[in-house]
C-alpha cells in the first residue's frame, strides 16, 4: 500500500471527520481506511487522530500535518500535469456540490456526457440545499443559488434565475388567489419555506411598484429540501417560492399556478464557487465550462418565462 494512498486517506478523514465517511468517499472499506491511518501514524511515530467509540478528532500533530499533506497531493497533481496533456485527457476525482433542485434537474444530466468525453475523470456529485464549505468538505466546485458568504472564493456567474410564487389550483380555490405580497401577508396565507441553518425568520424579497421589498411571511411548513416544498405545493398545502426552471413543467401542466403576479420575486443568482487553486485544475475548469455551456440557456429568465402560460 503506497504512502501516497495513506496521505490521501488521511486528508479525506480529516476533511469529513469520519473514518466511515472517508471510506465511502474513497470507495474502500472501513478496515482499509483505519489500516491506512494506522500505517501513516506508525510511519510518523505520532497519533494523528483521537478516537473514541463515538467521535474522532484530529490531534495537534494531525492539524499540523494536514496542511503539508494537502501540499503533497497538490504537488503530485501538478507534476502529473507536466507530463500528461491534461487539457485533452484530464483524470482524477472531481468533487462537486449543488443544491438539490439544480443538481437533479440540471447538473446530474450533464455528468454522463462529460464522463463519456473524459473517461479518466470520476465525478462525485453531492446534492444538498444546505450551505457547503469547500475547504473543510474537500470540494473542487460548488454550484449555488444566491450570494456566497466567503469573499475569498472565486465566483463564476451563470445567470440570473427567474423565480415564481406558485400554489396548486386546489389551494387557490380554497384560500383565494393573492395578487401581491401584501395580500399574502394580510390574508394569512400558508407559505412553504426553505430552512437554512441559523435562519430565525422567513422573508421573501419581491418586486413592487416602489422597488424591491422584503415581506415577512408565515407558515407552518418548512424544510431544508427544496423538492419537499414543491411536493407540498402540489399537494395543496401552501404557496412556494421556486426557481422557474424547477416548476415550469408543473405550471405548464396546470398542476401549479402562479400567484401574487403583481409582485414577482427578485431573480436569484446562479453561479459556481471554487478556490483559486481548484480553478487552475484543468478537470475542474473543463467540467465547469462543460456544464455552464449546457445549462445557462435553460435558467435564463426570458427564455423560461416566455414558455409559461399567462
Amino acid at each position: 500500500m503506497s504512502y501516497l494512498d495513506n496521505i490521501r486517506t488521511f486528508v479525506r478523514v480529516y476533511e469529513l471527520g469520519s473514518m466511515s465517511a472517508a471510506g465511502r468517499d474513497l470507495r474502500i472499506s472501513p478496515a482499509v481506511t483505519s489500516s491506512r491511518i494506522s500505517q501513516l501514524e506508525e510511519h510518523l511515530s505520532v497519533r494523528l487522530f483521537q478516537r473514541t467509540t463515538r467521535s474522532l478528532a484530529p490531534t495537534e500533530q494531525g492539524k499540523a500535518f494536514y496542511g503539508g499533506a494537502c501540499e503533497i497531493l497538490e504537488s503530485v497533481e501538478n507534476a502529473e500535469a507536466q507530463v500528461v496533456n491534461i487539457t485533452e485527457n484530464p483524470k482524477g476525482s472531481l468533487y462537486v456540490a449543488a443544491p438539490l433542485g439544480v443538481g437533479r434537474r440540471l447538473i446530474a444530466k450533464q455528468v454522463p456526457e462529460f464522463l463519456k468525453e473524459y473517461p479518466e475523470v470520476k465525478v462525485r456529485l453531492r446534492l444538498t440545499d444546505r450551505k457547503v464549505d469547500l475547504t473543510t468538505e474537500g470540494l473542487d466546485l460548488a454550484f449555488f443559488l444566491g450570494q456566497p458568504e466567503d469573499s475569498t472564493l472565486r465566483i463564476r456567474k451563470i445567470a440570473d434565475v427567474a423565480r415564481v410564487l406558485c400554489a396548486s389550483p386546489d389551494y387557490v380555490e380554497t384560500h383565494g388567489k393573492p395578487r401581491s405580497g401584501d395580500e399574502i401577508v394580510a390574508g394569512g396565507h400558508e407559505c412553504l419555506n426553505l430552512r437554512f441553518p441559523g435562519a430565525t425568520e422567513f422573508q421573501w424579497r419581491l418586486i413592487t411598484a416602489d422597488g424591491a421589498k422584503k415581506f415577512r411571511v408565515m407558515g407552518r411548513y418548512e424544510s431544508d429540501d427544496g423538492d419537499v416544498l414543491t411536493d407540498w405545493a402540489l399537494a395543496g398545502h401552501g404557496i412556494a417560492m421556486k426557481p422557474v426552471f424547477e416548476v415550469a413543467d408543473h405550471i405548464r401542466a396546470g398542476r401549479l399556478v402562479p400567484v401574487a403576479e403583481e409582485t414577482p420575486p427578485e431573480p436569484i443568482q446562479m453561479a459556481c464557487l471554487f478556490t483559486h487553486r481548484k480553478g487552475q485544475d484543468p478537470k475542474t475548469r473543463l467540467f465547469m465550462e462543460f456544464v455552464i455551456e449546457r445549462i445557462s440557456q435553460v435558467v435564463r429568465d426570458t427564455t423560461v418565462l416566455a414558455q409559461l402560460p399567462r
